[in-house]
């Protein structure tokens, strides 16, 4: 297995950027990575105000996959998401789904402890690990660490955890991916603007598919497939994560549009992703099972 310390980041996914590390597809890879913060917050007296804006929103990589070219699909399959017992969670004025009425600026530091994340005395959540920030150089200019977008990015989508794999468009040779913006536990919508940021560690391996015409980005799970889609508006994140289910289901499984439009109705979910960052994310899930009955599996895609 090859390592990747959180000591090698960059702040914008691009094609210029120099490799950090080569892999061949299907290389098992360990990667450590700061949280979003790149470790200012580390106790409540830690505010905004003292922040190096600079740097923030720290991905670790690019990781160049061998022969992976333009045109190309990536598959990373994420193995496993360990993360820090400490993390960090801020409020700001004018920022967020609740910056209307958000006051004052806050910082509150949070422990986690046998698969907990300790909120206060009455409070504890079950974790669940995510990866915020995932992506590869996109198509054109650099695009920061903190947009998502086609070539993923920060698309804050709490099913990026152990066990689901990420299908995401090569644009650039090595298609050069990058991850981030660890969360121990986050709600769909990221409401106050962050999740439960902590710095962790992931362990994946990739798959470069020359014939797969999967809408990207993509995510698949044990039980689920999911279309995701970042807009400038909520009404239009919408619209691009269900028209692109539809064009999966139509297009990949051959239904037709009124068949799919029907079965995304009862069996579909719609839901957010985040709505606090200028790009807003929106994901449209839809189960495996019925896809199966249809004979589709996306491990027959090369």
């Amino acid at each position: 297995m090859k390592k990747l310390t959180r000591d090698t980041v960059f702040y914008a996914f691009s094609a210029d950027l120099e490799p950090a590390l080569e892999i061949e597809p299907g290389e098992k890879v360990q990667m450590e990575t700061h949280d979003c913060f790149c470790g200012q917050m580390q106790t409540e007296a830690d505010t905004v105000e003292t922040l190096d804006w600079e740097r923030v929103n720290p991905a670790t990589g690019p990781v160049y996959i061998r022969g992976a070219q333009p045109g190309d699909t990536l598959a990373v399959d994420i193995e496993d998401v360990q993360v820090a017992d400490q993390g960090a969670m801020v409020t700001v004025p004018g920022e967020g789904a609740l910056g209307d009425i958000i006051t004052e600026t806050e910082t509150r530091i949070f422990r986690m402890e046998k698969g907990q994340a300790i909120f206060n005395d009455k409070v504890r959540l079950p974790m669940k690990p995510m990866i915020g920030v995932i992506g590869v150089a996109p198509k054109g200019e650099p695009v920061p660490n903190g947009t998502p977008d086609a070539h993923g990015g920060n698309m804050d989508c709490t099913l990026i955890g152990a066990g689901c794999t990420v299908y995401l468009p090569v644009n650039a040779e090595g298609a050069l991916l990058g991850m981030g913006d660890m969360h121990s536990v986050m709600g769909d919508g990221e409401i106050v603007v962050c999740g439960l940021e902590v710095p962790g560690e992931v362990t994946f391996s990739t798959r470069v598919l020359k014939e797969a015409k999967l809408p990207t980005p993509f995510l698949e799970t044990a039980e689920m497939v999911a279309t995701v889609h970042s807009a400038p508006t909520i009404d239009e994140a919408t619209d691009g994560a269900i028209h692109r289910m539809a064009r999966f289901l139509t297009g990949m499984v051959g239904m037709g549009v009124n068949e799919a439009g029907m079965i995304m109705s009862i069996a579909g979910e719609l839901k957010f992703c985040q709505v606090v960052d200028p790009m807003k994310t929106v994901r449209f899930e839809f189960p495996k099972s019925v896809l199966s009955t249809y004979g589709l599996s996306l491990g027959d895609l090369k």
